[in-house]
């Protein structure tokens, strides 16, 4: 197919993101706040798990000559959301006023049970 995969491998059986052959659509995968080892950033904290994944996805991003502000559509994944206004928060600082489309999703638990949020992207260059 020709696509081009970000990140480095991981061994999971999934990229944590892939740019379609011409260039324009960047997808990135659920990212979740894990550093590389797998260990949980900041367990029971929204805010500062929020702010983790949306550096991570800017990095993703960069690999693929575009940043946040080319995202066109998100899609969020909370387990509590109780905590729910870090992550708004945390989403209001990243987009200031030119947001994205977005869609969130309430859901029982992540990989790991100390992930609060996870977020999808789907961005046009």
């Amino acid at each position: 197919m020709g696509r081009q995969t970000l990140g480095k491998p991981t061994g999971a059986s999934y990229s944590a993101g892939v740019v379609v052959p011409d260039g324009r659509l960047v997808f990135i995968s659920g990212t979740v706040a894990m550093d590389d080892n797998g260990d949980v950033i900041a367990p029971g904290d929204m805010e500062a798990q929020s702010r983790h994944i949306f550096a991570r996805i800017s990095e993703l991003l960069e690999e693929a000559g575009a940043g946040l502000d080319n995202i066109v559509k998100i899609t969020t994944f909370v387990t509590d959301m109780s905590k729910y206004a870090g992550f708004s928060k945390v989403r209001g600082e990243v987009f200031g006023s030119d947001y994205p489309a977005s869609a969130t999703v309430g859901v029982s638990t992540l990989v790991k049970p100390e992930l609060l949020v996870e977020v999808e992207a789907i961005a046009v260059v």
